[in-house]
């Protein structure tokens, strides 16, 4: 009996571990299918002269750098202002607030402020930076709102990766005479930077590619110039492949530049992962 009983559970995890390697396959073989789709469509469009240059001809012709220059901009200065905040919070929840009611309410607010929809972060990013501000379609109402969109995602991992690092790492500095603040400074966050990245990778990612969240506050369809301050609107690669796809004038004969402008920014994206990725490892083998 005990035999045929451990050959039941034997089988039992063979078929979940089995429909776990299948969900796992399946997704890879999307992203695989989704990303060489965009690059068999995309690669014709791409040259010199449509990373270079401006759209011409109502969007026709030319190329995409605004939208390139514009959507970095977003998306690290959405990164400068959200990963610190989320880093402190993480800090405060996780090494003062413990497991206090206080603490406890802010965690719901921040899991529930996750599970918002983009379009609603964009509505009140209109209605509080650009009207009630007065920044106007900028850079600046469009970085605020996208550090508040991140903001959730980086508050999480952050606590996520104080909690792996031991206690004893803590005690040790506590019996060595170091401060509270200086433990957290000087033992505990240098342990957890690595792990609070991937925070960050998954924060840059999502501020790279929304288009909801900044068509009210940071995109405009065209803009002839670049930037020249915070106060300035700019385009994006979402919202420009958004327009091309949806409103502009000759939507089949933009057809090319759509996929290129999709291709450029799943690239975009990858290398400011990848340069992320690069940062955390670093760190990882020097702690």
């Amino acid at each position: 009996m005990e035999w045929i009983a451990s050959k039941g559970r034997f089988a039992r995890q063979y078929i979940f571990f089995g429909i776990l390697r299948s969900a796992a396959f399946i997704n890879i073989l999307t992203l695989i299918g989704v990303c060489l789709f965009l690059f068999i469509n995309g690669l014709p469009a791409i040259s010199w002269e449509f990373l270079t240059e401006p759209p011409r001809k109502m969007m026709t012709e030319g190329g995409i750098f605004p939208c390139i220059v514009g959507t970095a901009i977003l998306a690290l200065g959405a990164l400068c202002i959200s990963f610190p905040l989320g880093v402190a919070t993480a800090i405060y929840l996780h090494e003062y607030a413990g497991r206090s009611p206080y603490a406890t309410y802010i965690r719901i607010g921040v899991n529930n402020l996750a599970g918002v929809p983009s379009i609603v972060f964009g509505l009140f990013g209109l209605a509080f930076f650009v009207t009630f501000c007065g920044l106007g379609v900028s850079i600046l109402s469009g970085v605020f709102t996208l550090a508040i969109l991140t903001l959730p995602m980086i508050i999480s991992t952050s606590e996520e990766a104080l909690r792996t690092v031991p206690d004893t790492y803590r005690e040790a500095s506590f019996g060595l005479g170091a401060t509270k603040w200086q433990t957290i400074m000087r033992v505990v966050l240098p342990s957890a930077i690595p792990g609070m990245l991937t925070g960050a990778i998954l924060g840059i990612a999502r501020a790279a590619g929304e288009t909801a969240a900044i068509m009210f506050t940071a995109a405009v369809f065209f803009t002839p110039r670049m930037p020249d301050s915070l106060f300035s609107s700019v385009m994006t690669l979402p919202y420009h492949m958004y327009v091309l796809a949806t409103a502009g004038t000759e939507i089949e004969k933009t057809r090319p530049l759509q996929y290129g402008t999709a291709l450029v920014l799943i690239l975009l994206v990858l290398g400011m992962n990848l340069l992320a990725i690069i940062m955390r490892d670093k760190l990882q083998r020097r702690h």
